[in-house]
């Protein structure tokens, strides 16, 4: 008689788990005591009454972690711990005041308490007395940060949330664990992609990756241009039924590539979401946004906060360079993208060599203001699904120094004649260049020095970008947390936080300059200061970020003289005289000659590469080019097609 399938994975999770306290064993000193071994998401849990003994001996868990070939993590025996109330209070009890504590989370999914402080020196204590002294009381493993310069409120809520749920989150990756080790078919594997979004198009990007065990999706964004067709192709039968999907990956925070994760558990889907921590964070805060938007446009929102929230609980986040298991023949590793913080390419190894695939999301390869260049070397490759935002013949941008010229001479005239400068940015990413420059230039004398006002999500995305200082390249790190220098904090940096506060800089006579989201101005309140300023002459737009085909930014970009816009329930006719820049060289993406280093520089080199995120001619442009160019198999797939790659 066949077995249920959730008894099937029941044997197959106790077989498994057997065969892995033998290994353990083998590996492991008779002196030091293992209670229990467990599996939470793709890692063997490992619980001890014996901390130090590991700690002592760094071979042990590389050891252990190549005989049992999972991801291994060690943590104390849960009697051990104290509860988290008491943890806190002999923490704040035993640290002194100046150290300023800022925040105490604990991870109940690692036995680690982290402490964030102004002075972490001071939590440390000489030769680390205190830590030694709080770990011996309390039984969690103390781990100190310093305090980010900004404090983050979405930051702050998802670490408060995901303490409310710690129960239901340890209940989810131990199912999730389980799920990940059932018995795999016999016989012929095959790889297949299915586009369901985001091909010949920019927005909505979505794929399928499908083996004979497994179905991955890669990326559920919606349709910046807001005209109807916002959703993926969510009802393509490879997809159906959700709950079948293995998980689901998000290789970075824009809305086009993340914004309907959320739809996906309104129906259904109660799998895991795989991404980076900063894109954790940033994906709620312009998820909770959107439903924001559509509301003060009168419109549905697609889901609810309560679906942002079921994402945050099952997102599992991965570093860079840090390989996991997401399906029984599936491995997921993130490189950076050097798109925005947090921004992944996502390599997948498939089987046991069976094949290699790379899905790049957004790249930028050049080192930018704020990250390091996009990583394009893998251990093996064999197709590479890569966007083509500028794939087109003559898609050259100027350096990001030029771009910095660029924009000092549009400051400098128009705040010569007193006028005013909108710039339409993106929460996540652009604003933040720009912002760095702007603050090179007024700090050296460069431009006059005027209010740089931000509006929207900007500064609470700045603030997170803070909180992660780990993922900005190398030099603004320095120059951040070592030489005390944070240009985020300039004075010249003002934050709107009232619809009075942004009505008095519309009328205000005095120039100044305004960074607001939405970034293609298909919403949100860079639409008040257009409509305060497009019919004087003497103000400037500027646009610093890609413009998608049926975007209001698009409009104003190409030249129109009238646009129609939407106030209290009706419409009107705002005429366009100010001032239409465009500056290319600050965007998140590469431009042609980049995405040809790209290719040329990968390694291994691939035997074929798919080409999507683009206008229809730049998809076919750029994969002619390289196949011309380096002789690969090249496609420029539309929406629902699926291709057979092995």
């Amino acid at each position: 008689m066949t077995q249920p399938p959730d008894k099937v994975i029941s044997m197959t999770v106790e077989r498994i788990l057997e065969e892995a306290e033998t290994s353990i064993r083998k590996v492991v000193p008779d002196n030091i005591q293992i209670t229990s071994i467990d599996f939470e998401g793709p890692i063997i849990v490992i619980y001890t009454k014996n901390m130090d003994e590991f700690a002592d001996n760094n071979d042990l868990v590389r050891l252990l972690a190549q005989s049992l070939r999972r991801r291994v993590s060690i943590r104390p025996d849960p009697e051990l711990l104290s509860n988290a109330e008491d943890a806190e209070k002999a923490i704040r009890d035993t640290i002194p005041e100046e150290a300023e504590i800022t925040d105490i989370f604990f991870e109940d999914e690692t036995g680690e308490v982290t402490i964030e402080a102004i002075s972490p020196g001071l939590v440390i204590g000489k030769h680390g007395e205190l830590l030694n002294d709080l770990k011996k009381s309390i039984g969690w493993a103390p781990k100190v940060v310093r305090a980010p310069p900004i404090p983050s409120k979405t930051v702050s809520d998802v670490r408060s949330y995901l303490r409310s749920v710690k129960e239901e989150r340890i209940d989810f990756l131990r199912k999730l664990g389980r799920r990940l080790v059932r018995e795999t078919g016999s016989g012929e594997n095959w790889v297949r992609v299915t586009t369901l979004g985001g091909f010949r198009e920019v927005g909505r990007s979505c794929s399928l990756l499908m083996t004979r065990d497994s179905k991955v999706m890669i990326d559920c964004g919606a349709m910046p241009s807001g005209d109807g067709s916002a959703h993926p192709y969510l009802n393509a039968p490879e997809l159906q039924p959700l709950d079948q999907l293995d998980g689901v990956v998000v290789t970075h925070a824009h809305l086009d590539h993340s914004g309907m994760v959320p739809v996906l558990y309104k129906y259904g889907y109660e799998g895991p979401v795989y991404c980076t921590a900063p894109t954790r964070d940033l994906m709620s805060l312009l998820g909770i946004d959107y439903i924001k938007v559509a509301f003060g446009e009168a419109k549905k929102a697609p889901y609810e906060s309560s679906h942002v929230r079921e994402v945050v609980k099952r997102c599992v986040t991965l570093k860079y360079g840090e390989t996991t298991d997401i399906s029984p023949d599936i491995r997921l590793t993130f490189q950076n993208a050097g798109h925005i913080l947090g921004s992944a390419t996502a390599h997948f190894h498939i089987g046991d060599g069976l094949y290699n695939i790379a899905f790049t999301g957004d790249i930028k390869f050049e080192k930018s203001w704020l990250f390091n260049s996009a990583v394009n070397r893998f251990p093996r490759l064999e197709t590479i699904i890569i966007e083509s935002t500028y794939g087109g013949y003559h898609d050259v941008q100027p350096s990001r120094h030029d771009a910095s010229a660029q924009l000092k001479k549009v400051l400098v005239r128009t705040l010569a004649k007193q006028g005013k400068i909108v710039i339409p940015v993106f929460a996540v990413g652009r604003s933040q260049e720009v912002m760095l420059v702007m603050e090179d230039l007024m700090r050296n004398e460069q431009i006059p020095t005027v209010p740089v006002y931000l509006d929207g999500m900007i500064f609470e995305a700045t603030a997170i970008h803070t909180a992660y200082p780990e993922f900005l390249n190398s030099s603004l790190r320095t120059q951040i947390f070592q030489q005390g220098e944070n240009p985020f904090l300039s004075d010249i940096f003002k934050r709107v936080d009232s619809m009075e506060m942004r009505l008095r800089i519309c009328d205000d006579p005095d120039p100044c300059i305004v960074l607001a989201t939405a970034g293609m101005m298909n919403g949100g309140p860079v639409l008040e200061y257009f409509k305060a300023w497009a019919s004087n002459p003497k103000n400037s737009i500027i646009f610093v970020g890609y413009q998608a085909e049926g975007t209001m930014g698009r409009r104003i970009q190409k030249g129109w003289k009238q646009i129609q816009l939407s106030e209290r329930g009706g419409s009107i006719t705002v005429d366009v005289k100010m001032n239409n820049e465009t500056i290319d060289g600050f965007s998140g993406h590469s431009d042609r000659m980049q995405l040809l280093n790209y290719i040329d520089g990968l390694d291994p080199r691939p035997e074929r590469v798919l080409v999507g995120h683009g206008e229809e001619f730049k998809c076919s442009d750029l994969a002619s080019s390289l196949y011309k160019k380096f002789g690969f198999e090249t496609r420029a797939p539309m929406n629902l097609e699926t291709i057979r790659v092995k």
